[in-house]
């Protein structure tokens, strides 16, 4: 069953209509520049700010002319008198397109902020309901050591948090837009009209710019989408291997009716986690594409302006989807602490080994000696399946050190949940 998903407020920003909408805004505002300047009379600017355009028509036009630009300015001039001579005036498209994909793009990473902070709340939640849920940390896969779920999550809270400090630096390398002319030497339009309009736009003048705003301030952008992609397929990459059915530790929520495979009645998979690694592949393209729009030819090429007519508004679709499927997942995310113990306890006590070590360099052996005694009795148990702890409690090499009571002391999984709190505080949660 195809999930019905809709992005109004992404969409909406994206539309044709918004973007032609916030051109006009851009034209108002550098006449209002001019008009500060006394260039434009103030009866002619108020005409001009009732100016509009019609869509169909300015689709008509482009027929004609091939360059949405004319295009849009025709019609607009059409609903217009003799005023219609200071709209555009001095500028170059770029001064209008470069700055309206400014407002474009902060609103859009408007909507990506209030994500992110609705994913924090749900991460915060569920990590301090699993604050103290045992369970086993693994290195290359292989059982490691005991942590808790909860630290786990408080991990994913502050790289969230990273995120959220990357989107707010790349939000303001974008807010930025330019009416530097042709070639950005301001030869037609002065610089106050620029600080007047940007001003009234709520953006912030490039200092130095060519035709074009600096495509490194997008591809900042761009990697930065691509860095939250990241974070969310990491994040839906770790619920899909503890959803594995041998390990089955968490599991994406699965309501009734849902069917997981057409041939196969009893599978309940992680396909909402492969959706979001699937998506993340498509938004790191996104950065690479962003990366190489950087390098234009001398004041301008048109080389990325196709490229961005994808990479930017569909990099904020599929990222916004991707939040709102993943915060969807971890508000309903289904839990298995029995099954986390019972992993934890599957290997007989390994897990302990280290403290075991670091107990016989306390007591004075040196580390080969230590590592040795205790690694012959952890391969008997990988091979023999016999407890850890018996066979240290039956080597009279290790109880000649430690004896029996101590060894047992030191199986006890607290020891390694005693920093949690600690660890809590540096994130912020209590």
């Amino acid at each position: 069953m195809i999930e019905r998903y809709t992005l109004p407020d992404m969409a909406a920003i994206w539309s044709e209509k918004s973007k032609l909408d916030k051109w006009l805004a851009v034209e108002i505002a550098a006449c209002e520049g001019w008009a500060a300047l006394g260039v434009v009379p103030e009866s002619d600017l108020a005409k001009i700010r009732k100016a509009h355009f019609d869509l169909a028509r300015v689709e008509e036009i482009f027929e004609r002319t091939h360059h949405d630009m004319t295009a849009f300015l025709a019609s607009v001039a059409e609903s217009l008198g003799e005023e219609s001579r200071f709209v555009h005036m001095g500028m170059t498209s770029s001064d209008v397109m470069d700055t309206a994909t400014a407002l474009q793009l902060v609103d859009s990473c408007d909507i990506i902020a209030r994500d992110l902070e609705r994913l924090d709340v749900v991460l915060r939640d569920l990590a301090q309901r699993h604050k103290y849920t045992v369970m086993v940390g693994r290195t290359h896969g292989v059982h490691a050591e005991p942590i808790t779920f909860g630290l786990k999550l408080a991990g994913w809270v502050a790289e969230n948090g990273r995120n959220q400090e990357r989107l707010r630096a790349a939000r303001a390398a974008i807010a930025v837009g330019k009416m530097s002319g042709a070639v950005g030497t301001y030869a037609t339009i002065p610089p106050a009209v620029e600080e007047h309009a940007m001003a009234r736009l709520g953006l912030v003048p490039a200092p130095v710019s060519t035709q074009i705003v600096q495509r490194d301030r997008h591809a900042q952008l761009v990697t930065t989408l691509a860095l939250v992609a990241a974070s969310l397929e990491k994040f839906a990459t770790e619920l899909r291997a503890l959803q594995r059915t041998e390990v089955l530790e968490v599991e994406e929520p699965f309501s009734d009716g849902q069917t997981g495979s057409s041939a196969m009645p009893h599978k309940r998979n992680p396909e909402l986690g492969e959706r979001i690694c699937g998506l993340a592949r498509v938004i790191r393209g996104h950065a690479v594409t962003a990366l190489e729009n950087v390098a234009l030819w001398h004041e301008r090429d048109i080389s990325h302006s196709s490229t961005e007519r994808i990479i930017l508004p569909d990099g904020f679709h599929l990222l916004h989807y991707m939040l709102h499927i993943f915060t969807k997942v971890m508000a309903g995310l289904l839990v298995y602490p029995e099954h986390m113990r019972e992993n934890l306890d599957r290997t007989q006590g390994l897990v302990f080994s280290q403290r075991i070590l670091t107990t016989l360099l306390e007591r004075g052996l040196v580390r080969q000696q230590a590592y040795a005694l205790v690694q012959r009795n952890a391969m008997r148990t990988w091979k023999e399946k016999v407890p850890f702890l018996q066979l240290l409690q039956q080597d009279a090499d290790v109880t000649a050190i430690i004896s029996p009571d101590e060894l047992t002391a030191l199986f006890d999984v607290e020891y390694y949940t005693r920093h949690v709190d600690a660890v809590f505080r540096r994130v912020g949660l209590s």
